[in-house]
Parts: structure tokens; sequence; C-alpha cells
């Protein structure tokens, strides 16, 4: 069932008409009835419970929102043109907000790619843009865009690991752009039944479960540590490196294979040890 639009008229105009009708209801009423006519005078008093009947079909529609109209138990249309409205008295009528909405979803406990237990929230900004679907194919919209959500996202959350120890796979904690539009498309897989699009979908919350909390957060520590020693014996390499070719280059001095091997290791010590060096004055010479 698709949303169409319901037949209104605009309402201050037909509120003037019934207006007048009530006005000569009554006035022809009192003049007939002083001129002993009681016949046409009741008949002008039957007017006016059908010109106030005729007043319930007076409604408003606040900006951005539609009238959902019934017709007994059939749709018949829904009214988004804001203002007073005057319709079918015999419509029934459901307001249906069409108003940007978000909700932030509970944090749920679940097992990411690897099997890591895993806390994971999302905020979900959405809309109504179809209001008979939103009204008529789902019990309550509402609930069900949470619902489906949740489910949405723990779906989403299984599909990555929370850290990748490899730079080219996606994961939970470095790919955030990537895996909110993954959140995105499988919300609105699963909304598009109730009439409502998803706008935005970003995780709010991202955390290992507490019980191995402690455990990742050192062997991410440890990973941290072996990432900075690489980094730093790979640039220690290359300036030992040039080091040795600027002093061939310039002649400064010549070194045999077994003196190159001690300034290698006396710089390497040097660029990669955690602490400050002291220096040693050899008085002798290399091989004494």
């Amino acid at each position: 069932m698709n949303e169409r639009p319901a037949a209104s008229l605009p309402g201050i105009p037909t509120a003037v008409v019934l207006l007048v009708l009530i006005l000569l209801a009554a006035s022809a009423a009192l003049y007939l009835g002083t001129l002993g006519r009681s016949p046409f005078a009741a008949s002008g008093v039957v007017l006016i419970p059908v010109v106030a009947f005729l007043i319930k079909g007076f409604f408003q529609v606040q900006p951005n929102q539609g009238q959902v109209m019934q017709l007994f138990g059939k749709y018949a249309g829904t009214e988004r043109r804001e203002g007073l409205r005057w319709t079918n008295p015999f419509y029934t009528r459901r307001p249906v907000s069409l108003r940007v909405r978000n909700f932030e979803s509970s944090r749920l406990k679940v097992n990411d790619n690897d099997g890591n237990p895993i806390e994971i929230a999302a905020i979900v900004v959405w809309q109504v843009v179809d209001t008979a679907e939103a009204v008529f194919c789902v019990d309550d919209y509402e609930n069900f865009v949470q619902i489906q959500s949740e489910s949405a996202l723990r779906q989403m959350a299984q599909s990555y690991a929370y850290d990748a120890h490899d730079d080219s796979k996606v994961s939970l904690r470095s790919h955030g752009d990537e895996v909110n539009n993954h959140l995105r498309q499988e919300i609105e897989a699963r909304l598009q039944k109730a009439g409502v699009q998803v706008i935005e979908s970003r995780i709010s919350h991202l955390a290992y479960a507490q019980e191995i909390a402690q455990a990742m957060l050192q062997r991410q520590q440890a990973n941290a540590i072996v990432a900075a020693r690489e980094r730093i014996v790979e640039g220690a390499v290359g300036m030992v490196a040039m080091a040795l070719d600027q002093l061939r280059a310039q002649g400064v001095v010549e070194l045999d294979e077994e003196r190159k091997a001690a300034m290698v290791s006396n710089l390497l010590v040097v660029l990669c040890g955690d602490r400050a060096t002291q220096p040693v004055v050899n008085a002798g010479t290399l091989y004494s």
C-alpha cells in the first residue's frame, strides 16, 4: 500500500460558507416561525444539526505532519498541506509526524568476527516518507524502527573484527565510514516495508566487553610497542647506511669490514636504546 493524496478543501473558505448556512437557517427558522409556517420553520431548524455535523470535517495539519484518513476502515489518502482543512466528516484521521527523528540504541553485547565479545551502540536518524506504509504495513512503526535497527547493528557487528592486525582489512575501530555505511544499508533493508528512510547512522559506543577489556588493552599495548620498535629499527638502519656512505664518499676514513661492523653495532645501540647512552673513550685501538 502506497501513500496517495487525500481529498480536502481549504478550511477558512469552507468555514465561512458553513457559517453563512447556519445564519441563513436560523434566520429562515425565525422568520417562518413568526409567519406561522411551522413545517418550513422545522425544516430550517433541522439544517442546524446538519451544519453542526459538517463542522466535524475540520482538522488542522501541522508543519511536517501528515493526516492519514480512513473511511469505514478503508484508506482514503493522506493530507500533507498544512493549515486548516475540511474533509468528509465520516473520515477518521490519524496524525503521523514527518519530522526527522533520532534515537540511540541500547548497548548490545555481541561477538565480533574474531569471536571476541564487544559492546556496541549506534545513533540512527530516520524519517517517515510514506505514511500509508508506516500506519498500515506494520503494527507500531516507531517500535519497529527501534527493534530492526538494533537487529541490523548486531548483524553488522558480527561481520567485522573489532581491531584488524592487517591495515588492508576493514575493522570496526579503524574504518568508521565503511562500517557506518554498511550499518545504514542494513537498517534501510529492514525498514523499507515500514515507509521509513534512514538519513544517517553512526556508531556511538564501541568497546571490548568488560571480561576481556584488560587483556585486549595489554595486547594493543604490545602491538603498539612492536610497531614502534619496527619503525625505530628501520630508521636506525637507514641512518647507519647513510653514515657509512658519506664517510666513504667524502674519504674521511677507510674502514675495513671488522671496523664497519663495530661502528654499525655502536650506532644501532645508540639509536635503538631506550635510555641515554654513556660514551666510553677507547685510548687504545680496536684490536687491543
